[in-house]
């Protein structure tokens, strides 16, 4: 009896192959629901992120709530200036001109290209307007649109500098001038500003190779602050493709500089330098130096002042990099 009883006792305390297999295979199971489940999981959440790319965006009363939180744009003024043109500012400015603050200082004029209009800077004004609302007030110039462009560097000059000087007695409060423009309107922007411009004493420091002519002077009675040009033909337009005109082809082309005039006027003459008036030079050429009562040089020293900048950073930099090997060295043996 009691052998009969171990032996079924030690019969009952090691299961048979059977059993252990069918004890494993519910664990087997469990962990396999488990392992499906998290991956599950995991791919809802991804395609939960990749459908949201492709929600319906929020509602117009939501996104104008996220706005307002954001802070709103400043809104951009628009007025007819009294001697052609528009003016454009911030409405903020006239809020702080309201509480006893100043009125945006600085004036910056832009000027078309050929055949074009004031028009053509809408978006940029206003860009330049809301970037700077409490520094800037932008003049669109429009004394030279359309078939105008085709009268002559010289007389759109005349024409653009008394636009400026209409709008400098309209905004009284202005002490600073720029100009930006674009195409044949670098040439335009120019002639008006060597006819604007009034130097009170010239004097030369000298400094070695970064010898440079101070000048204090003003251009419409504004402290002048910036020039820049966009594709301007500075040395004319000499080239291929330089008159839309022409399409590019190429027996038209050769012929530019002797057709050129009858397309575009005396823009054109002045363009390729066909120009000779009185038996003088062209005008591009006479626009290089001062010219009687003409100071076109200012324009030069300005960008030349610009260019002196640019070299001094340049050094700058260059001192830097040859230094950043040393420095790396000194980091690493402190370290």
């Amino acid at each position: 009896m009691i052998a009969a009883g171990a032996a079924s006792m030690g019969r009952a305390a090691t299961p048979s192959p059977g059993a252990q297999s069918s004890s494993r295979l519910p664990r087997a199971v469990s962990r396999l629901r488990l392992v499906l489940r998290s991956s599950e999981a995991a791919a809802r959440s991804g395609s939960e992120r990749w459908m949201g790319c492709f929600r319906p965006a929020p509602s117009l009363a939501t996104a104008a709530a996220v706005k307002e939180a954001k802070g709103k744009r400043p809104e951009v003024e628009v007025e007819p200036a009294r001697g052609g043109g528009e003016d454009v500012w911030s409405a903020d400015a006239d809020a702080e001109v309201a509480q006893g603050g100043a009125f945006p200082e600085h004036l910056v004029i832009m000027v078309n290209g050929l055949v074009g209009s004031a028009d053509d800077w809408k978006f940029a004004a206003e860009q330049f307007v809301r970037r700077m609302p409490d520094k800037v007030i932008v003049h669109r110039s429009k004394c030279n649109s359309a078939t105008q462009t085709f009268d002559g560097v010289d007389l759109m000059g005349e024409r653009l500098a008394n636009e400026v000087l209409s709008v400098v007695e309209q905004r009284r409060g202005v002490k600073k001038i720029s100009f930006v423009a674009h195409s044949l309107g670098g040439l335009v922007a120019r002639y008006a500003i060597g006819r604007l411009y009034e130097p009170n004493s010239r004097s030369k420091s000298s400094g070695g190779r970064d010898d440079v002519e101070h000048l204090e002077g003003h251009i419409a009675g504004l402290e002048p602050m910036n020039f820049i040009t966009f594709a301007s033909p500075h040395l004319g337009s000499s080239g291929n493709k330089q008159l839309p005109f022409l399409c590019g082809l190429p027996f038209l082309e050769r012929r530019a500089s002797e057709t050129a005039h009858l397309i575009v006027g005396r823009t054109g003459k002045h363009l390729f330098l066909t120009d000779n008036d009185d038996g003088r030079r062209p005008l591009l050429l006479r626009m290089v130096d001062d010219s009687g009562d003409l100071q076109f040089s200012i324009v030069f020293l300005f960008v030349m002042k610009s260019i002196r900048i640019l070299f001094m950073l340049k050094r700058k930099l260059q001192t830097t990099m040859e230094q950043k090997p040393m420095l790396i060295f000194m980091i690493q043996k402190r370290r």
